[in-house]
């Protein structure tokens, strides 16, 4: 995927008329709102103008800020003096700050020096603002969102349904039990017998006749 963006970057400056001697290449991905560095080696041992320029509309290279020497202020070109991009320097690096991307700032962003007014190019950072991704996880936010409510009322859906067949089952059992109660009508009796240590038999004076009556309705 590097190599691929490397040739296209090549072929794109080679359109434009800049003059190639990438020696570093990045690719960033960010997100908007996002503040971004971008960075590319300080390739001079003596005072010359560098600057950092966008590839615009394919076509045409377009300025964005440029420096004398490390340390210096940076100038900055037409369209860039809103604030929003900073140029540094020190004895090894090179830097641009861009604060809040938003997808305008998409492109390809190259650091170099002219040639004859002609951009030669040293150091080229892909920059990507990934606006569909943010657009994604709010999406799958609100999806989760979603089924987490929709699986706390289908249990709550479940645990009613069961407490209504609970108090329906309740209110039945009463009248099953009323009318086995009405048609089951029993008598128990129990006899004890003799004990064996009483083998006297009783007096014919003591002697009781006993009546044991069951009523079966």
């Amino acid at each position: 995927m590097k190599n691929f963006t490397l040739i296209t970057v090549s072929l794109l400056c080679s359109l434009c008329g800049i003059s190639v001697s990438v020696s570093e290449f990045y690719t960033l991905e960010v997100q908007p709102g996002d503040a971004v560095t971008l960075l590319c080696s300080n390739y001079t041992s003596s005072p010359s103008q560098i600057l950092w320029f966008r590839v615009v509309k394919l076509l045409n290279a377009r300025c964005i800020s440029h420096i004398f020497k490390a340390f210096d202020s940076a100038s900055y070109c037409n369209g860039f003096e809103n604030g929003r991009f900073e140029m540094t320097s020190n004895m090894s690096t090179v830097f641009l700050k861009i604060k809040q991307v938003d997808v305008s700032d998409s492109g390809l962003y190259f650091c170099g020096y002219y040639i004859r007014k002609n951009p030669l190019i040293v150091g080229a950072t892909y920059l990507e603002v990934q606006v569909f991704n943010r657009l994604a996880k709010a999406m799958i936010m609100i999806l989760g969102g979603l089924t987490v409510s929709l699986a706390v009322v289908t249990i709550c859906l479940v645990v009613k349904i069961k407490q209504l067949k609970r108090a329906r089952i309740e209110e039945e059992n009463p009248q099953q039990t009323e009318g086995q109660g009405s048609d089951l009508n029993y008598a128990a009796v129990t006899f004890h017998p003799n004990s064996k240590r009483n083998l006297r038999p009783a007096p014919e004076t003591e002697m009781v006749p006993n009546a044991i009556y069951s009523a079966i309705r």
